[in-house]
């Protein structure tokens, strides 16, 4: 790959892309809602995120292609002895351009973001149903060490 892969933080005109790229797979089309214009709840969420200094919506440059995102959270915590969490959800890349090792690139940049924000874990979530995924977090050295839960409201 010759092209030169960048790390941004999102902007509101970014939205469009990155709202398709998470609906763009089995899960996503489930529940997201991709159409042009964009539903205002996107934009809501959008500017929660972006006002808060915990979190960093960002997106992968290929070039000035947008090819991923992903959302890290820095979380304050009192175990650990106060210690920082950072924790990435929403992890996508465009469907043609998976293969290539961006998702790789992406998780590197997070782990670097999290240790020099002086986190002690990077942790994350991942649905039972992306066996991929699974592999993949496991060979860049995740461990599934907690079993996690969820309760819809």
């Amino acid at each position: 790959m010759d092209k030169s892969i960048a790390f941004k933080k999102a902007t509101k005109n970014d939205l469009p892309e990155i709202i398709r790229m998470i609906a763009d797979d089995q899960l996503g089309r489930t529940r997201e809602n991709y159409s042009e214009p964009l539903d205002d709840c996107y934009y809501e969420a959008f500017e929660k995120i972006n006002n808060d200094p915990n979190q960093n919506l960002m997106v992968v440059l290929l070039d000035t292609e947008i090819v991923g995102v992903f959302q890290l959270t820095f979380i304050p915590y009192l175990t650990h002895k106060g210690s920082l969490r950072a924790q990435i959800e929403g992890v996508r890349i465009k469907s043609n351009k998976r293969g290539l090792g961006l998702g790789k690139k992406m998780m590197d940049w997070a782990i670097q973001k999290s240790k020099k924000e002086g986190a002690f874990m990077l942790q994350l979530t991942t649905n039972k149903k992306r066996k991929k995924a699974h592999e993949f977090y496991k060979k860049l050295g995740f461990e599934d060490s907690h079993e996690g839960m969820k309760y819809y409201l």
